[in-house]
């Protein structure tokens, strides 16, 4: 489980900010605080993987507390949630390592996206000793590539065909051994074998397929596909 501290003197976002925390089974928040001190003192004692942090609080200021964290070499990735726009305090808090940063009024979608690419480096990446550059890039980004590639598929499917059943024909394809003819995967998904050609056709053109003609002795070869 990844352990979450909510530093937020407003008792409404603080309340928004465990509500939003607690939507992912893989979080779980540890502490929730209003005051600096008080969070200093269970960071010292306590580890945590990742803090929900505010800027402007009545015991102090999140950019100095987060100064404090990086200076007693607390591992502790920070999230600043804030209605602090100020571009100064904003470069400032990325200079000393925050992992996003998140601008009261925020929405759910916006809060969503960023433990999202916060998982993507705890999970993918995290427990690895080394890594190579595409790592790296993902790292950096904190974007899944696996992900990115299906989006970007779906961006440039031809007209006339439909991403949820490239999908699904994918998926299938997937789960076989062996090459098969167009007719036996059309039976496995359950579509007609005229628009299940069409879709095996574009795999084999966009090379995520392996177009294999068995030739007989006489008549048309039978076309089989196989994934690579």
């Amino acid at each position: 489980m990844i352990k979450i501290m909510i530093v937020e003197d407003d008792p409404m976002v603080r309340k928004i900010n465990e509500n939003y925390s607690n939507q992912f089974e893989s979080m779980n928040i540890v502490s929730s605080v209003s005051d600096i001190e008080e969070a200093k003192e269970y960071l010292l004692k306590n580890e945590v993987d990742l803090i929900l942090l505010d800027v402007f609080l009545p015991s102090g200021n999140g950019l100095d507390f987060l100064k404090w964290i990086r200076g007693n070499e607390i591992s502790s990735d920070v999230i600043l949630i804030t209605a602090e726009n100020k571009i100064n305090s904003i470069n400032e808090a990325f200079r000393y390592g925050v992992m996003d940063y998140l601008v009261k009024p925020f929405t759910f979608e916006r809060f969503e996206e960023a433990m999202k690419k916060y998982l993507v480096r705890y999970k993918d990446i995290g427990c690895s000793d080394r890594i190579g550059q595409e790592y790296i890039d993902k790292y950096i980004t904190g974007i899944n590539l696996n992900k990115d590639k299906k989006e970007s598929k779906e961006k440039v499917l031809i007209r006339g065909l439909n991403i949820d059943t490239y999908n699904q024909i994918k998926d299938h394809i997937d789960s076989l051994d062996d090459s098969n003819t167009a007719e036996v995967i059309a039976d496995g998904v359950g579509l007609a074998r005229v628009t299940v050609r069409r879709y095996l056709d574009y795999m084999v053109k966009e090379g995520e397929l392996k177009l294999i003609r068995v030739y007989g002795k006489v008549g048309r070869p039978i076309h089989l596909y196989k994934k690579k």
